[in-house]
């Protein structure tokens, strides 16, 4: 059985032969980082809708091919003297021996073993105070930001809440969740107004503002609100797959049915699929 470390130089030596310019894959061949990115952020999802189902028979596979992801931009980047895969193996090592001081007191393995009794917070408290030492070291010719790394290309939701968080860490943030209660109520009133006023500009700033302010309370409540709103949109899809279902067997067509008759189902549906849970 071959070891950890054999098995990586396999997975580098096939990819390596996928590009190979004489007898490898055209597709493979004809791709670019630009390219293959979207790729990767396809395999992330593939990746979290396997734990979502809790589909652990198929979550090495998908795995595997967000590890390929990394594999595929490490020979791209060998291939024009960027950097290597060892340039990526010695970049995440560091970063975790340097961020995890209350586990590596020196930054390296060797000074693994000290006891230390920090709490989850604290040790993300730390954690946030190393990231931002280390950006205001990495800022050259632009004016310094708490904000200033994070990815523009992250979905709205996620980018939202990084920046809520990161905002947070320089004391701009509300010291509950019923204030931003509060401000989600606020938001929804100005939304109303743009409404009447038939500003569709001003609708969708307002709409926009709503939107941050639910992120924002999604964080005061420690919940993830990509994660939130992608289990809401499975639950409504799984209860409208069993109102068509109903639908079907009456031989009624959905569009045929006022909104009161179509909540009837929706109630029946919500009560059968609770039965089922």
């Amino acid at each position: 059985m071959q070891s950890s470390s054999e098995k990586i130089t396999e997975l580098l030596k096939v990819m390596s032969l996928l590009r190979d310019k004489e007898y490898g894959c055209a597709w493979d061949l004809k791709q670019s980082f630009k390219s293959i990115a979207p790729h990767t952020l396809e395999e992330c999802y593939e990746v979290i809708e396997c734990i979502e189902q809790e589909d652990i028979q198929h979550l090495p596979e998908e795995l595997g091919d967000l590890l390929f992801q990394v594999v595929f931009y490490a020979q791209m980047a060998n291939e024009e003297n960027l950097f290597t895969f060892d340039d990526i193996c010695s970049a995440i090592i560091n970063k975790l021996l340097t961020r995890h001081p209350h586990v590596f007191p020196d930054a390296t393995i060797e000074s693994f073993g000290k006891e230390n009794n920090l709490t989850p917070e604290q040790v993300e408290a730390n954690w946030e105070k190393i990231k931002q030492e280390e950006r205001q070291k990495q800022v050259s010719g632009s004016i310094p930001s708490l904000l200033n790394d994070i990815p523009q290309a992250l979905p709205a939701l996620l980018r939202a809440k990084k920046i809520q968080s990161r905002a947070a860490t320089g004391g701009f943030d509300w010291k509950e969740a019923k204030s931003v209660i509060k401000k989600i109520y606020e938001e929804l009133e100005e939304l109303d107004e743009a409404m009447l006023a038939k500003d569709q500009m001003h609708i969708e700033e307002e709409f926009g503002d709503l939107l941050f302010s639910v992120v924002n309370l999604s964080r005061h409540l420690k919940l993830n609100p990509e994660s939130s709103l992608r289990a809401a949109n499975s639950k409504f899809s799984q209860r409208f797959k069993l109102i068509e279902s109903m639908l079907r067997e009456k031989k009624l067509e959905m569009k045929s049915l006022t909104i009161n008759e179509l909540e009837l189902y929706w109630e029946l549906a919500k009560k059968e699929l609770a039965k089922r849970s």
